[in-house]
C-alpha cells in the first residue's frame, strides 16, 4: 500500500513537468520563431526564405485553438446529451439510430464536408467549424454510451430501491461512474480535432495548417516542417493535459476511498 501511495504521489508530478516541457516549446517555437532565421537557414540553404513571417505563427496557434475549442465544446455537448437521452425510455429507440448517424459523420472525411459545408456557408470559419463539431461527435457519444453501459446493473438496482428517480440515477449514479469512459472519448476527439483543424486552412481558415499548405504548394519544407512541429506540440500538450486531469481525478477517488478506509 505505502508503494502505490508513492506511485500515486509521483506520477502526478512526472505528469506535470513534461505538460510544462511541452507548452514551453509549444511557446518557444510560437513566439520565437521570427528570430530563428539562422538556424533554419542553416538547415535549408537551398530556401530563400526559410521561415514563414507572412502571419505571426502564435496568432494562428491561438486561432487554431479558438477553433478547435469551439468546435469541440459543440461535439462534447451535442454527443454527452444524446447519449444521456438513451437512459430514459423515450430515448433507448433512438440509440441505435444515434450510432448509425455518429458512425456516418465520422467516414466521411473532414475534407468531404468541408466540400460541402462551403458552397452553403462560404469560406472561412464557419465551414470549418461545422466539419470539425461533426468530425468530433463519434468519440465522445461512444464514450458515454460505453461508460452508461459501465455502471453494473445492481448499481442501478439499489438506486431504484433507495427511492432515486431516473434523473437522481443518471446524475448522481450513472455520470459519475462514466466519467473516466467518457473524458478519454473528450481526450480523443480534442487531440484528432487538433490535427484535423489544418486542414482547415484550405477554405480559408486561419490556422496553424497556413504555412503547411503554403509550403505544400510553394515547395518550401520549412515551412512544413514549421507548421506540422507547431501541431504536433499542441496535440502533445492537449494529450498531457487530459492525462494530468485523469490522473488528478483519479488520485481524488483513491484519496476518497482511503478516508472511508
Amino acid at each position: 500500500m505505502s508503494e502505490l501511495r508513492a506511485y500515486s504521489s509521483h506520477t502526478p508530478h512526472h505528469g506535470s513537468t513534461r505538460l510544462g516541457w511541452s507548452v514551453g516549446a509549444l511557446l518557444l517555437l510560437a513566439y520565437g520563431l521570427p528570430y530563428s532565421q539562422p538556424l533554419f537557414a542553416a538547415l535549408f540553404p537551398d530556401l530563400a526564405r526559410p521561415v514563414y513571417v507572412q502571419e505571426p505563427m502564435a496568432a494562428l496557434m491561438w486561432q487554431h485553438i479558438g477553433l478547435v475549442l469551439l468546435s469541440s465544446s459543440i461535439a462534447v455537448i451535442i454527443a454527452t446529451l444524446a447519449g444521456m437521452a438513451t437512459t430514459f425510455k423515450t430515448g433507448q429507440a433512438f440509440k441505435p439510430m444515434m450510432e448509425m448517424l455518429a458512425g456516418m459523420g465520422q467516414t466521411f472525411p473532414p475534407v468531404a464536408v468541408l466540400a460541402v459545408a462551403v458552397p452553403a456557408v462560404g469560406f472561412g470559419e464557419l465551414p470549418a467549424l461545422i466539419a470539425l463539431s461533426i468530425f468530433g461527435v463519434l468519440p465522445v457519444l461512444q464514450a458515454t454510451l460505453a461508460g452508461l453501459a459501465s455502471v453494473p446493473p445492481s448499481v442501478l438496482d439499489s438506486a431504484r430501491a433507495m427511492g432515486m428517480t431516473p434523473r437522481q440515477i443518471l446524475t448522481e449514479v450513472q455520470m459519475p461512474l462514466a466519467l473516466p469512459l467518457w473524458l478519454a472519448g473528450v481526450r480523443t476527439s480534442v487531440v484528432v480535432n487538433i490535427g484535423t483543424a489544418a486542414i482547415a486552412s484550405t477554405v480559408g481558415a486561419k490556422t496553424l495548417g497556413l504555412p503547411i499548405i503554403i509550403g505544400l504548394s510553394g515547395f518550401n519544407t520549412a515551412y512544413v516542417l514549421q507548421g506540422a512541429m507547431m501541431v504536433g506540440l499542441l496535440a502533445i500538450a492537449a494529450d498531457l493535459a487530459f492525462d494530468a486531469l485523469a490522473l488528478k481525478l483519479h488520485g481524488s477517488a483513491t484519496s476518497g476511498v482511503d478516508n472511508q478506509a
